[in-house]
């Protein structure tokens, strides 16, 4: 059994149709900001999931097929529907069964790249997949602060009679790549790996498979939100846990 298949419903019920206050206030948007969609464009969601980027570039106008190593997760993504999202089991490391989807004016890869133990058969993908002006969207766990080299921290102060709290990212151990189980969310039935790649390792690959970066968003939250863990991210400003790419066809 695919590892997600047992986490499909966990996953489900936390995202729901819009997904939760991380995906809506930093993926989402970052996302739709760098795709400039037009109404009526094909768009292929890589690791869809269950399906929430993929309501979303629909309700934008888009024609979406998403594509998922779990078909459970795909199960879920169906059960939400709209009907007119295709949603197909195809495994990201085959480059073969990637190049037979046809091509689109846009592929994107919501909060995945860094769940793949191999990204590189879906980048040598893309530039078949794309059409001329296409683009790649992809967001992740920002390589720099949100890793298991980084750690939370709130620290109190007393500056001048007044009790100032901070919370901020400590960073170590940043430059090698490795692969370690993690969890994804509180709650969360099984963990799962994570592959941290440095920059130099993750644009490296990038750049190997013919693509190049055009655009580049650090999304963070940007004021204080109520959230019931004390270094919740929510509390954590001006650091951005999520990294935001558009790469396109050199």
């Amino acid at each position: 059994m695919d590892a997600w298949d047992a986490k499909a419903e966990f996953w489900d019920e936390l995202m729901g149709d819009e997904g939760n206050l991380f995906h809506r206030t930093l993926v989402g948007p970052a996302t739709e900001r760098l795709l400039e969609l037009q109404p009526g464009q094909r768009v292929l969601d890589a690791a869809c999931g269950t399906g929430v980027l993929a309501r979303h570039l629909h309700a934008l106008g888009a024609r979406v097929l998403g594509v998922d190593g779990s078909e459970k997760m795909l199960h879920q993504a169906r059960q939400r529907g709209p009907a007119e999202i295709e949603y197909r089991r195809v495994d990201l490391r085959d480059a073969a069964a990637l190049g037979a989807l046809g091509t689109f004016e846009a592929v994107v890869c919501g909060m995945a790249l860094m769940d793949l133990s191999d990204p590189d058969p879906l980048l040598r993908a893309i530039p078949g997949l794309l059409r001329p002006q296409g683009r790649l969207v992809a967001t992740l766990c920002h390589p720099c602060f949100n890793f298991w080299g980084s750690r939370r921290f709130l620290e109190d102060e007393d500056r001048q009679g007044e009790m100032v709290h901070t919370a901020g990212v400590r960073v170590a151990g940043y430059l090698q790549p490795r692969s370690e189980p993690g969890v994804g969310a509180p709650g969360e039935p099984a963990a799962h790996l994570y592959h941290h790649r440095p920059l130099h390792d993750l644009l490296g690959r990038c750049f190997a498979a013919g693509l190049v970066l055009d655009g580049l968003e650090e999304p963070a939250f940007t004021e204080a939100t109520a959230a019931p863990l004390p270094l919740s991210w929510l509390h954590i400003r001006d650091i951005p846990p999520v990294l935001a790419l558009r790469l396109r066809v050199r």
